[in-house]
């Protein structure tokens, strides 16, 4: 209660404008604070009674406290069954990575059912990401981590959960734990559609030094390592690529990566240190119009704007410590990381200015700082099973962003510029139990915190600082889950999961009331678009050696208005959408060195509530099919064929513009001479299809045309059929 009480003050003083809005984000700090000080001092009472009522139940041969089963999970071929708590919970290991074809380092999420990662732009931009219905942007609803540490970028200056894995070094990846849906209570912001975790070693099975070459002038170079340093491990690793792609105008995509780690101790007790660096810059061919190419004003693979294009650094600090015993488990992860990013794109050309045209740049710079901390109890309650775990989340990102007017990347005027500072906050309970041998329930509540401070700097239509551009505001939003598990009976097992979930809008977004080019009023964005989904679901390893998975889901997101950082202004989205789909995912194994995979998704997205124009929601996801066979190391030999499938979808409100669906099919080939010497080829686009990597429709406007500009199709190709070999030592 007095959390609340001192809330609502620091609300009050906020609104009455008793104090400075700089000092409003410490007001709300410290009952956040408080609440979560008291959290854990909750969590050691119930702690340790949970470790004392079990031990009064245990007889003298089972002194210690019951757990919950552990089983360790690395591929996806692992058996589930008694740990997964949901039909679309799953693991993606090193080996399954190693098989398949990836162009881009953030297509590893494709490896989860259901996903389509592309892109519309550069390679060293951040991709377009699909899943569940979602055309999720960069990111917005896919909450995505790397060693624990949340990768999406909110109040980005391109677009809300900005999600850049281009820093990613597949060779490096141990697994990929994923979820879909908001039912879990460890993750809060952007993952109602789901989330996931990559791990990086912490030692490598051998070192690594590759050489790469393909199609478009691409080259890559790969030296990792691992050795012992002290009483503990030392991995290293450096990456260098580049490629120009087919473009007419060449990317120069040029990349340099490096991670170093710093290892102690084991899965009970130990701790790592991690380094990582990132530095990419690239020219762009963005989406180009089919009315263009049709007349001959643009080949597929030209660009409208020449000198579009970007930069990237990502600098990041990460340190981790945990330690579990049979009666609880700690784990602490405190990070810090620089990122800028730098964009120039023209997606309208001459719409808006039709005499040096539509380009324009936008800046982000900022600092994160974090921590994540969870402690969990293993106890019994009348001799059940039970887990109870309490954690906290702690983020808080210092933001500089900039919209500009450019020509040939020079700047002709200033739309906007902002600090932002926005801090989450976001304490979480979870609770086991294993009620009946064939029945188990996961209870989570999570709540999250978060404040919105923009200081508007400069906006264009008061040429200076724009108070109705700036402001405070603070959000909070409960998230309640619950995951009922039944089974197995004959190795087969079923879910039911409901929870809320939610993304944020940006933190400009949601203290703008006045356009920023010409002064009209708009309305302010809610800070916070909440999630309400389910789910049931079956897992079965009924047919020996094959793990297969049917889905039913929905997802219901609250009505919202959306922050266009391309515009620098709210646009609307006045109507609540829901979405519904199917999901079947299939893993065969038949032999050591055959397997066969097969994942089908279907979905469709709607507005609710008569809206004006239609009630498709544009872009959105609608049939995906990925399936692969590969054969593995047979007298040395390792063969994949991977086909993706991404259906066609509505480009407009009322359904009348479709995109085309794109079916491409990958190829990889690779022959270990021994322990040391390898070689592998990748044939992307094997069949060499004419197919899109994304389709748009909106208004454009070409030189010669009318004012008013066309609507069209826009889209961006998918690369043409594309070589690559790679030679691979290890040591």
């Amino acid at each position: 209660m007095a959390f609340f009480v001192l809330q609502e003050q620091a609300v009050n003083l906020a609104r009455e404008k008793r104090v400075p809005r700089s000092r409003t984000a410490l007001l709300f700090c410290i009952p956040m604070l408080w609440a979560s000080l008291t959290c854990f001092v909750w969590a050691e009472a119930i702690g340790a009674e949970v470790t004392d009522s079990s031990s009064s139940t245990t007889t003298e041969s089972q002194k210690g406290t019951a757990q919950l089963p552990e089983i360790v999970v690395e591929e996806r071929s692992d058996s589930m069954l008694g740990v997964a708590e949901s039909s679309t919970q799953g693991t993606i290991g090193a080996q399954q990575l190693e098989d398949r074809p990836i162009s881009r380092p953030g297509e590893v999420l494709e490896a989860m059912p259901g996903v389509i990662v592309t892109q519309h732009s550069g390679d060293g931009k951040a991709n377009q990401y699909f899943l569940r219905g979602f055309n999720l942007d960069h990111g917005t609803d896919l909450a995505s981590f790397v060693n624990g540490v949340p990768i999406n970028l909110p109040s980005n200056a391109h677009g809300e959960g900005y999600t850049d894995l281009n820093f990613l070094i597949p060779e490096l990846i141990q697994k990929i734990d994923y979820q879909k849906g908001p039912y879990f209570a460890n993750v809060g912001d952007f993952s109602s559609a789901g989330s996931e975790n990559i791990q990086y070693f912490q030692t490598l099975p051998a070192g690594i030094a590759k050489m790469e070459v393909g199609s478009w002038n691409y080259e890559r170079a790969l030296v990792a390592d691992s050795t012992k340093a002290g009483q503990g491990n030392l991995l290293g690793a450096l990456e260098v690529a580049h490629t120009d792609g087919p473009w007419i105008v060449p990317e120069n995509y040029l990349k340099f990566n490096g991670v170093l780690t710093y290892s102690q101790g084991d899965a009970s007790q130990g701790f790592s240190a991690t380094a990582m660096g990132y530095h990419g810059t690239w020219n762009a061919t963005n989406q180009v119009p089919a009315l263009a190419v049709a007349e001959g004003l643009v080949s597929r693979f030209g660009s409208m704007n020449p000198t579009d294009g970007g930069l990237t650094d990502r600098y990041t600090l990460e340190g981790e410590w945990h330690q579990a015993d049979e009666h609880s488990a700690t784990k602490v992860l405190a990070y810090a990381y620089y990122y800028k990013m730098g964009l120039w794109n023209d997606f309208t050309y001459f719409l808006v200015d039709p005499v040096h045209g539509d380009q324009f740049e936008q800046t982000d710079s900022r600092w994160v700082q974090g921590v994540r901390a969870s402690r969990t109890y293993f106890g019994q309650w009348c001799g059940m099973p039970v887990e109870n775990t309490f954690g906290l989340d702690l983020r808080n990102d210092v933001i500089h962003d900039g919209l500009f007017h450019t020509e040939d990347r020079a700047a002709l005027s200033t739309t906007r510029v902002d600090d932002v500072v926005e801090t989450d906050m976001a304490p979480y309970f979870e609770n086991k139990i294993q009620w009946l041998p064939k029945f188990r329930t996961v209870i989570g509540f999570r709540e999250d915190f978060i404040n919105f401070n923009n200081n508007n700097d400069f906006t264009y239509f008061t040429n200076g600082p724009n108070p109705a551009d700036s402001g405070d505001r603070f959000g909070f939003v409960p998230e309640p889950k619950l995951s009922l598990i039944f089974g197995p009976w004959a190795k087969t097992e079923f879910y039911l999961n409901g929870g809320m979930g939610f993304h944020t809008d940006d933190a400009r977004g949601a203290n703008t009331s006045q356009d920023p080019t010409t002064g009209q009023p708009v309305q302010r964005a809610l800070p916070i678009a909440q999630t309400e989904g389910a789910e049931v679901g079956v897992r079965t390893l009924a047919v020996p050696n094959l793990q297969s998975t049917l889905t039913f889901w929905a997802l219901k997101l609250q009505s919202e208005l959306v922050f266009d950082g391309d515009i620098g202004t709210n646009v609307p989205s006045p109507y609540h959408s829901f979405r519904e789909g199917v999901e079947w995912a299939n893993y065969y194994m038949p032999t050591k060195w055959l397997t066969i995979d097969a994942d089908f998704a279907a979905s469709q997205a709607h507005y609710l509530g008569n809206p004006v124009g239609g009630d498709y929601v544009p872009e959105a996801a609608n049939i995906v099919i990925a399936s692969g066979v590969t054969v593995h190391d047979l007298k040395g030999w390792t063969s994949s064929l991977r086909l993706r499938y991404f259906g066609p979808r509505a480009l407009t409100q009322n359904d009348s513009k479709r995109s085309p669906g794109a079916t491409l099919l990958y190829y990889n080939l690779s022959y270990k001479f021994n322990k040391t010497w390898s070689i592998e080829g990748d044939i992307f686009n094997l069949l060499n299809a004419k197919a899109d990597d994304i389709t748009y429709y909106y208004a454009y406007r070409l030189q010669g045309q009318p004012a008013a500009g066309v609507s069209g199709d826009v889209f961006h190709p998918a690369e043409p059929r594309t070589f690559r070999v790679a030679l691979t030592m290890r040591f």
